[in-house]
């Protein structure tokens, strides 16, 4: 592709090695979270959000149990600044809860910032400037020197205002571009930063490492933050949070390797939602580490409650493969992964297991509000039989016999191949009932009676068929009351075949009184099924062996 000569690394290494992070197998504990999706998140929107909006979507991020939200950038807008006086001043900030403002490091941005939170019981003041080369150069075109002083200058100012204010502040700063900084340079800002705000176990302070152009592979910004955690002033009084973008496709193994490397804290939105490509999604991540067996903190049980608010307020759309929220993310369509998924979730079940693990599913879609029979096993042209016979299982209770679902199982396919659609449940289930069961087109048993033959051990079936618009009452003897009555059905047809096969359960969904009977026939070398639905089993019996016979293709000719 041309072009490419003119691309060149835009990132630093660190100074000295820092890969200690390679040697972590995971992830053990959940970060402190932090939603910036009423800050960053909503300043990426076509359409921002409205007051009311936003207050729908932070009672969102609370249900979902975020503890510290990033509420916006109150000196932007007058919307952002009375959405933050909104929330303080109707007491709708939960005690446990902290919210965080943005502010450059710019006097009368800070001034307007600490008048907006005022009476937050506890905020976190958000302070940045920007440090990369780029900005450096070609933005402000001002010395390293005068670069730091501006973050030094900034916070001065958060010390005294703090002081000012009514409510719990915490400071945090940002060498914003952080990615395209030398790392020892921006070591050097933010441990001037440090030396003015003196943190202290109970005065914590947030120094953050944002990518906010993901210029390199993921291990680089882990040796980056790695270098940081390592050589940060005061650091055991210092909480190292990252807030990564996706412009490289990579934020959410920025963000794992970050953690690995060193980070407390993540910075995020869901779904991934922000400038340009986006944010770290927050989903992902938390998932990510449920996946593993570790608590996320995080509640995303109700997933499609989630998926609903954040389209209708952002106006942004899910994509249908987004990792866990996606609405085809647990779906399968392909015959061979529905198969292995049945008999994944049958052997859990045959061997009573606790732990997950089923192929093609990483994690228990239930676990995320989604069911078996609508979202994970999905019928098109593609599927095969072990999918289909999984829906009529889960959706009716419906357990075809080994023989007969591939002839199902193609039936199914051919419709779907033909109507170019998805089949649901009920549409798989109508299939079934079309074929197998209504099929009364030749002949119809009307009534039937039994008598137990003694000596032998027979019985004596009396079968009353219309057959050509003629009833006609047939007696014929069997080792049973099913081979009885096929006895009477050959005599009044004038044609055999062999009673093959014979399978019956009863019903384990709707009425638990039905039970359900396949008949299967052979008859000039053809394997012929029908299916039988009734209250009583001999009933059903019969009707599944009708079913057949009406299906012979003798009839055609």
């Amino acid at each position: 592709m041309e072009g490419y000569q003119k691309y060149e690394k835009s990132y630093f290494m660190p100074p000295e090695a820092c890969y200690d992070w390679v040697k972590k197998e995971s992830i053990e504990k959940a970060p402190i979270w932090c939603s910036v999706d009423l800050r960053d998140g909503n300043q990426a929107l076509i359409e921002p959000m409205s007051l009311e909006e936003k207050l729908e979507f932070f009672q969102l991020l609370l249900d979902v149990g975020f503890k510290e939200i990033e509420v916006g950038f109150p000196a932007a807008s007058e919307t952002e600044y009375q959405f933050l006086r909104t929330l303080i001043d109707n007491h709708m900030i939960p005690d446990d809860v902290t919210i965080q403002v943005l502010t450059q490091a710019r006097e009368h941005i800070i001034r307007k910032t600490f008048e907006a939170i005022d009476g937050a019981p506890h905020a976190v003041v958000h302070m940045y400037n920007s440090t990369s080369v780029n900005q450096r150069e070609q933005v402000f075109r001002k010395s390293k020197e005068e670069i730091k002083q501006i973050a030094i200058n900034g916070a001065t100012l958060l010390n005294e205002l703090a002081k000012e204010v009514k409510g719990d502040v915490t400071f945090e700063y940002s060498p914003e571009s952080f990615t395209g900084t030398e790392v020892d340079y921006a070591l050097e800002v933010c441990n001037a930063v440090l030396d003015i705000w003196q943190p202290r176990p109970d005065r914590k302070i947030i120094i953050n490492l944002p990518a906010t152009i993901e210029t390199s592979l993921p291990h680089v910004y882990a040796s980056q933050v790695e270098y940081m955690h390592k050589n940060l002033k005061y650091r055991e009084n210092v909480i190292i949070s990252l807030h990564p973008h996706n412009d490289r496709g990579c934020g959410v193994a920025d963000a794992e390797l970050g953690l690995l490397a060193g980070a407390d804290r993540i910075e995020g939105t869901l779904f991934g939602n922000g400038e340009r490509t986006g944010n770290v999604d927050i989903i992902t991540l938390a998932m990510n580490m449920f996946a593993h067996g570790v608590d996320p903190v995080l509640n995303f049980h109700d997933m499609k409650r989630i998926t609903e608010v954040y389209e209708r307020v952002t106006r942004m759309q899910v994509h249908p493969r987004q990792p866990y929220g996606g609405a085809l993310v647990f779906s399968a369509f392909s015959g061979s992964h529905q198969d292995a998924i049945a008999k994944g979730m049958a052997y859990r079940q045959e061997k009573q297991l606790e732990t997950w693990s089923v192929p093609y599913l990483p994690i228990d879609p239930e676990d995320v509000g989604r069911t078996y029979d609508s979202d994970v096993i999905r019928i098109n042209s593609q599927s095969g039989k072990g999918g289909v016979s999984y829906i009529l299982k889960q959706s009716f209770g419906i357990a075809l016999p080994d023989k007969m679902k591939e002839e199902f199982g193609y039936l199914v396919k051919d419709v779907s191949d033909k109507e170019h659609k998805e089949l649901t449940p009920e549409w798989i289930y109508s299939i079934l009932e079309y074929n197998y069961v209504d099929v009364k087109e030749h002949f119809t048993v009307d009534e039937f009676h039994f008598m137990q033959k003694h000596g032998d051990g027979g019985i004596l079936g009396i079968v009353t068929m219309t057959f050509h618009g003629q009833t006609q009452t047939i007696t014929a003897e069997g080792n049973g009351r099913l081979d009885a009555v096929s006895k009477a059905l050959k005599k009044g047809l004038g044609f055999s075949y062999e009673l093959t096969d014979y399978k019956e359960h009863a019903l384990s969904k709707g009425s638990s009184s039905k039970a359900m009977s396949y008949v299967a026939i052979t008859h000039m070398g053809r394997l012929t099924w029908g299916i039988g639905i009734d209250d009583d089993i001999i009933e059903s019996s019969i009707e599944a062996l009708c079913a057949a016979i009406n299906r012979l293709p003798v009839w055609s000719k």
